[in-house]
């Protein structure tokens, strides 16, 4: 079937996606029940394995968020493998240069525009049988990340490799690239730079460009910005924050409580 997100950026819209980096199946099961239009596995910096992958990618139903992965590294081997196993786009991380966007498209499409190897042992399930190659290179969208000084450097060069569907920006190695600590929702003024570039890019060749935001109202600003994939925080995050925003309320009711009573014994 077409890929709904390709189908939303033809629209103007911007794609919401929720991020997994918890591997359990039963959490990306509830993930995809919050109304995301796309939920990306973390195989980089989440502690997804292929096997947790894969559960994950199983739980997310056919009608609901779109399966995206976001690689460990560019390397044609396990981005085959997230393909092969349902992925409908993959992100992959520090891509720098021309000749490394080069790289990962080929390793995303078949031939004759890409060298990925046939043999879509889960994904290949879904459709018709033995058709899935046939709109493969056409729906699966490919994702490069501009998380350095040299890629928004090179950022038209890359734009220029065939293939490329969006760009996603990595805020906290893209600080860090100019000696800068690594955090998510930036107000730099260079940092911002950066994205005005980049979407500048983008904009002038029809690719759109995604951002990682950890809160919800910076990423309302990156969309209207100009951003088109933006990624609220992930599983983990989610349950850290709200964990702690109950345990607090109940250490504070339990402070007031225990002084009331200290004041009562006293008198």
């Amino acid at each position: 079937m077409p890929n709904p997100l390709k189908q939303m950026w033809s629209r103007s819209e911007t794609v919401i996606s929720g991020w997994l980096s918890i591997p359990s199946g039963y959490a990306a099961e509830i993930m995809a029940k919050a109304g995301y239009d796309a939920l990306t596995v973390d195989m980089q910096h989440g502690v997804q394995d292929y096997q947790s992958l894969v559960a994950c990618l199983q739980s997310i139903p056919r009608d609901g968020p779109v399966p995206m992965v976001r690689v460990p590294w560019n390397e044609p081997g396990i981005i085959g493998k997230v393909l092969d196993a349902g992925a409908m786009g993959v992100i992959c991380p520090m891509v720098n240069t021309p000749q490394e966007a080069r790289a990962f498209v080929s390793a995303v499409r078949y031939p004759p525009i890409g060298a990925r190897s046939h043999g879509p042992i889960r994904v290949g399930t879904y459709g018709e049988a033995g058709t899935y190659y046939l709109t493969a290179n056409t729906d699966v969208i490919c994702m490069p990340m501009i998380e350095t000084e040299e890629a928004v450097g090179n950022i038209d060069a890359i734009l220029d490799v065939p293939g490329i569907d969006a760009v996603y920006i990595g805020p906290g190695d893209l600080g860090m690239s100019i000696g800068l600590p690594p955090k998510i929702d930036r107000e730099e003024p260079e940092i911002l730079r950066f994205y005005e570039t980049v979407l500048a890019a983008c904009q002038k060749r029809g690719i759109h460009a995604g951002l990682h935001n950890s809160a919800a109202p910076y990423a309302v600003r990156m969309m209207q910005m100009g951003f088109r994939f933006v990624v609220l925080s992930s599983d983990s995050g989610i349950l850290l924050r709200a964990a702690k925003s109950d345990v607090q309320m109940v250490q504070r009711a339990r402070s007031e409580f225990q002084a009331g009573g200290k004041s009562n014994d006293a008198r």
